[in-house]
């Protein structure tokens, strides 16, 4: 098998297992924010839930493109 189809799958399952590992924890602290809204932990715990977000939009978009760039190499 070619290089890019090995980063590639390597990407999106590593990926995938340190988002679904992060998700337990960004749940507790946006339940935390909830239950204590005027807590001075409040803002950096909603920091840490935004750039999760970032971070699983920017791997998102990054293993599309490493897909079409594979499809691209083997049927291009």
């Amino acid at each position: 098998m070619n290089l890019l189809l090995w980063i590639t799958i390597g990407f999106i399952v590593i990926g995938f297992v340190v988002l679904a590992s992060l998700k337990k924890g960004m749940e507790s602290k946006l339940a935390f924010i909830k239950a204590n809204e005027e807590s001075e932990e409040s803002p950096t715990k909603a920091k840490s839930i935004i750039w999760w977000i970032y971070s699983a939009t920017a791997w998102g978009i990054v293993s599309m493109g490493l897909i079409v760039w594979s499809f691209h190499n083997y049927f291009g």
